[in-house]
């Protein structure tokens, strides 16, 4: 990105109309009339490429692989696929539609979430008391973290923690409803602004492969891997895809 930077401010007058994302972070300026440097620049380019891309590609991995870990919702949602595309164009009417699809991707997420951590500053002292009558303060000026694959598995909150349902999500139940129980694009003030995009990216992509293929896992299902910036499936997990005789 560095090279690309460089380029880009030496030759101006090549890229005065370009209206494209690096050119939009060179052009901005903060309220205070600073710009940003080429080191920030690279960081909100890698930021975008994880946060926009990576993190949609290991959801839509980790989804299909857990509906393959359970063949009868996987015919649900290639039933789910069939009965609202109907062999048209895929359109955005069509992925809003996809009610299945859309609680599997959020049950992926709740199961295996892409960030290790969440991490917050107090920007005040915060009194906090928990369900079973403890009580302490978070100090302002604190950082406090939590793990989201360790809070959406929480038994009290999430029945039957470890298995796969996505109809956990569908009413009656609606196990979500609980206030931060469910931290698949963050909480707050500061969750991910573009977790409406990240459902119809995931969604786009499974309803356009399952529309054409059905998908076998050969093999276990992979543990996860945590050593990575965005957790996705250890090793490489293989799949068969068998074109459907639709």
């Amino acid at each position: 990105f560095g090279k690309v930077i460089k380029e880009r401010r030496a030759n101006p007058e090549k890229t005065k109309n370009n209206t494209d994302i690096l050119q939009v972070f060179i052009d901005m300026e903060y309220k205070s009339g600073k710009k940003n440097t080429d080191d920030q620049i690279t960081g909100l380019l890698i930021a975008l490429l994880f946060a926009g891309q990576h993190t949609s590609s290991v959801t839509s991995t980790w989804t299909a692989l857990l509906c393959c870990s359970r063949p009868e919702i996987m015919q649900r949602v290639i039933n789910e696929v069939d009965d609202v595309v109907g062999g048209e164009t895929l359109t955005f009417e069509h992925v809003q539609k996809l009610e299945l699809m859309h609680n599997c991707m959020k049950e992926a997420l709740r199961m295996h979430p892409p960030l290790i951590m969440l991490m917050r500053k107090a920007m005040k002292d915060v009194p906090i008391e928990s369900k079973d009558g403890r009580k302490w303060t978070v100090p302002k000026g604190d950082i406090v973290i939590t793990a989201p694959s360790v809070a959406m598995r929480l038994p009290d909150v999430f029945k039957e923690p470890d298995l796969f349902d996505p109809d956990r999500f569908a009413a009656p139940r609606e196990e979500h409803k609980t206030p931060y129980a469910y931290l698949g694009f963050g909480g707050g003030m500061h969750q991910c602004m573009g977790q409406q995009f990240g459902y119809l990216q995931v969604k786009t992509i499974l309803a356009t492969i399952l529309s054409k293929y059905e998908i076998e896992m050969l093999g276990p299902l992979p543990e996860p891997d945590y050593t990575a910036m965005v957790v996705g499936p250890k090793g490489k997990p293989m799949c068969r895809y068998k074109r459907r005789k639709n």
